[in-house]
């Protein structure tokens, strides 16, 4: 999305001042030229190859700071994806990669920002949370699918979506193809031989917008319905996913 051109038309200036003017140069470039900066990436580093998320900043601003705090504190390292659904989602993040695969203390909860436009597509990476729309935290999931039940409705939050997987999603196809069952304290769909993240790297630089709290501010993000819907539904839980019934992801 870019923004729209702007153009120098001041009424009643003489052409040859207009001309001047450019001729030395003083005619900057539109804002749109001069603000334009890549969307951050980072490289996911696991124990069945790599793949690259491109970050949506300006479209899930608080989303994106956490993520890559977790990112630059180190986090993610010695991970697991310990739940992969077939023809879902791969999810992790959350639980160390070493018995007994404790879950790891994290910082606050981020506001849901579920109503920014992006959906739920194969290769779109969300923030997984419980049935409190504003409870995620580090642990993230990729769609395998598209996966529309997972969007927000007038009548209820959805989750997240706050990157695409634009490298690698061979890799992220094979993990969601690995045997499940239980597995450790997991008690359904874990890989039965741990799927590690070794690392996530910051591979590009981060925009102001993933630096800073810019976008909406501190709150929370209204549903498509509004904040009547809101305030009326906030811990209605999404509906199953339709992969038999699977529940959607939770942290």
């Amino acid at each position: 999305m870019h923004d729209r051109n702007w153009t120098f038309t001041r009424r009643g200036a003489p052409q040859a001042a207009l001309a001047l003017i450019a001729g030395l140069g003083l005619l900057a470039a539109p804002p749109a030229a001069r603000s334009a900066q890549p969307n951050p990436e980072v490289r996911v580093n696991t124990s069945m190859g790599s793949f690259v998320i491109e970050l949506r900043p300006r479209r899930a601003p608080l989303t994106v700071k956490d993520f890559l705090h977790y990112v630059r504190s180190g986090f993610y390292t010695n991970t697991l994806f310990h739940r992969v659904v077939a023809n879902f989602i791969i999810q992790g993040g959350g639980h160390e990669a070493t018995p007994p695969y404790a879950l790891k203390p994290t910082g606050p909860p981020v506001v849901n920002e579920s109503g920014n436009g992006l959906e739920n597509r194969a290769g779109t990476v969300g923030l997984a949370r419980s049935a409190n729309p504003d409870s995620g935290t580090a642990q993230f999931y990729v769609n395998l699918v598209d996966n529309p039940e997972l969007d927000p409705l007038p009548t209820r939050w959805g989750y997240t979506v706050f990157g695409k997987v634009i490298h690698g999603m061979n890799v992220v196809e094979r993990i969601g193809m690995v045997p499940t069952g239980a597995f450790g304290p997991f008690k359904s769909y874990a890989p039965l031989k741990p799927v590690v993240i070794k690392s996530i790297q910051l591979i590009t630089p981060a925009t102001p917008h993933a630096a800073s709290a810019a976008g909406p501010a501190p709150g929370k993000t209204a549903p498509p319905g509004g904040a009547a819907a809101a305030t009326k539904t906030s811990a209605s839980k999404p509906e199953s996913p339709a992969s038999g019934g699977t529940p959607p992801p939770k942290s």
